[in-house]
């Protein structure tokens, strides 16, 4: 069920498909919009119960698959709420997946948060090879951060043991995890790109950064996410970030 952590931000937990045929923890986003429609942000495992949960908390009109990973349980949402609009990043529709799934992807995201979301999201396309993208989101009212995969942070005591040693060996484990080898390379094929995004969301300051997977941060996110983007950010000449928040530049 959805549980509120900051004003018109609510975090969903739920499972998804992992190695080995196991489960990881994944999490669903949901942003509640300036005029009071919801924003699902990689939505997770639909469920009657969850709709009418949601429901309550104000009208499910956008669904977003941030990345070309995040997208399985779209089209179980896309049937149950058919007014809602679908957003996926650039590409995504193309995919052999994608089109065998019956979902429609009503538009594709660009480098700016659409019109149609109000004022109170901005939008930073984090760009990686092989036409990878991820996008992030950052609700400005609440300093709140939604990522998907660029950060991983398993605790260990809630993954199975053989899946805990891959995951520390990758380096993926709290409290400063990082993504996967194989996905740090795909961002790495556009470093400069990517490490410039990278910068742009450390700018924003934000006060907690939300992820799909993992311990998300709750307090001191622009600290923990310089932490677990330093294979991304070490060599960049980063040093820091304003002291005070802004939108960030289209």
């Amino acid at each position: 069920m959805a549980r509120p952590v900051a004003d018109d931000v609510f975090i969903v937990e739920s499972l998804a498909p992992g190695a080995l045929g196991r489960v990881l923890p994944a999490r669903m986003t949901v942003i509640r919009l300036a005029n009071g429609d919801l924003l699902l942000h990689s939505p997770t495992r639909y469920s009657d119960a969850l709709k009418r949960q949601l429901e309550g908390l104000g009208r499910i009109a956008h669904l977003v698959a941030p990345n070309s990973a995040h997208w399985t349980h779209m089209a179980d949402w896309q049937r149950a709420c058919p007014t809602a609009t679908t957003w996926g990043v650039p590409g995504l529709r193309q995919r052999r997946p994608v089109r065998r799934s019956g979902l429609h992807l009503d538009f594709d995201l660009g480098e700016a948060a659409p019109p149609d979301w109000g004022d109170t999201v901005d939008l930073v396309m984090v760009p990686g090879g092989m036409g990878f993208r991820e996008a992030a989101l950052f609700h400005r009212p609440s300093g709140t951060l939604v990522l998907t995969d660029l950060v991983l942070n398993l605790e260990p005591a809630k993954v199975p043991p053989l899946m805990r040693l891959i995951a520390r060996l990758f380096g993926s484990t709290a409290p400063g995890g990082m993504p996967p080898p194989y996905v740090r390379a795909i961002f790495k094929l556009r470093r400069p790109a990517a490490t410039q995004a990278a910068v742009r969301l450390l700018k924003l300051r934000p006060e907690r950064v939300i992820f799909a997977h993992g311990r998300w941060f709750e307090s001191n996110g622009a600290a923990e996410l310089r932490r677990s983007l330093r294979w991304l950010l070490d060599g960049a000449g980063y040093r820091g970030a304003p002291s005070s928040r802004a939108k960030v530049d289209a």
